[in-house]
């Protein structure tokens, strides 16, 4: 299979979450247990985030949102 189509095979496995369409930044420490947007130090996948505010977990938030939010981080923190 041409690389090109493997990797269309793969994006369609992404989930519905991906990349949104606005301006936006990662924001650590503020999912929820097993709401995390992506991967982390510790979790292999989305939502795999095992406890609430763990420090290397994020979301995606809108651009600017995250420093003002009890608890949020541009950078990953220590759980």
């Amino acid at each position: 299979m041409p690389a090109h189509e493997e990797l269309a095979v793969w994006q369609s496995f992404l989930p519905a979450f991906a990349k949104p369409k606005f301006e936006s930044e990662k924001c650590y420490g503020i999912a929820k247990a097993g709401k995390n947007d992506c991967q982390t130090a510790n979790s292999s996948c989305a939502g795999t985030s095992k406890r609430d505010g763990q420090g290397d977990a994020w979301i995606y938030m809108p651009a600017g949102a995250c420093d003002r939010v009890v608890g949020g981080s541009l950078q990953p923190k220590r759980s």
